[in-house]
């Protein structure tokens, strides 16, 4: 388990144990519509309380599987700034389309992880119940639409369905500036051929045929193999960007 996914843990059971069995009174902590401006420290402090064993489980059993993975890709520092970014992201979209509704729990932070996981690892399979096996970002596709469909249908059962959107958006947003202003996407840009916005899907392909795959290095002709046959079984649209990265910067020398 990564630091971060284990400190976040320790805390949020940690909180719940206090709300709940000490007899803590948490409601200066709670984000509320009234207050948003009064007690801004709630936007982050709200993250730690729920309303109950179902949803800390919840919460804490995503962490436990999506957030060690994303923290080994982002690093920590990243990865508690995209935690706590989404759940942020989560209250003040809340607040902006259901004002009336306290927020409470961890879970639009939550959806900020989901989102990372699926953005890095879009095909991964996850099982839903444990049973139902769905990519992660169909998953992500899913979520979204029943939020949508819930938060803005009225359909509430006690879920603020606008924190999960905003802990998508907020999620989206960072990970966006991450890989377009940081000192490696600057270098990346720079010195990675681009691919001409005229060059055909066939012309592409012609151009990454004629890679020397001989003299490359044994791991790089490993990654040569695994990206060609990827096209080859899902075709050319499987491609991400780091693929065609990869590609196009040893078709050019």
């Amino acid at each position: 388990m990564t630091p971060w996914v284990r400190r976040l843990l320790f805390l949020n059971v940690a909180v719940f144990f206090l709300q709940n069995f000490a007899g803590l009174e948490m409601f200066a902590f709670l984000a509320t519509p009234v207050a948003a401006i009064l007690r801004p420290w709630t936007f982050i402090t709200y993250q730690f309380l729920h309303g109950g064993f179902g949803h800390i489980f919840f919460n804490m059993i995503s962490l436990f599987f999506f957030g060690p993975r994303l923290e080994s890709k982002l690093g920590g520092r990243r990865f508690i700034t995209l935690y706590l970014l989404s759940g942020i992201a989560g209250a003040l979209l809340s607040l902006v389309f259901s004002p009336g509704v306290f927020i409470i729990g961890a879970s639009g932070a939550i959806f900020g992880v989901f989102l990372g996981f699926a953005r890095y690892w879009p095909r991964d399979k996850i099982l839903i119940w444990g049973i139902l096996p769905i990519e992660a970002r169909w998953m992500v596709v899913g979520m979204t639409a029943l939020s949508l469909f819930s938060g803005f249908g009225g359909v509430s059962g006690g879920i603020a369905h606008f924190a999960h959107l905003g802990g998508f958006l907020g999620g989206y947003l960072y990970l966006r500036w991450i890989e377009t202003h940081t000192g490696m996407a600057r270098f990346k840009r720079k010195t990675t051929p681009r691919q001409s916005p005229l060059e055909t899907a066939s012309a592409a392909m012609a151009r990454w045929s004629k890679i020397r795959r001989d003299q490359l290095h044994e791991v790089n002709r490993g990654e040569l193999d695994r990206i060609l046959d990827k096209i080859g079984s899902d075709g050319m649209g499987s491609l991400t960007p780091g693929d065609r990265e990869f590609l196009d910067r040893f078709s050019a020398s």
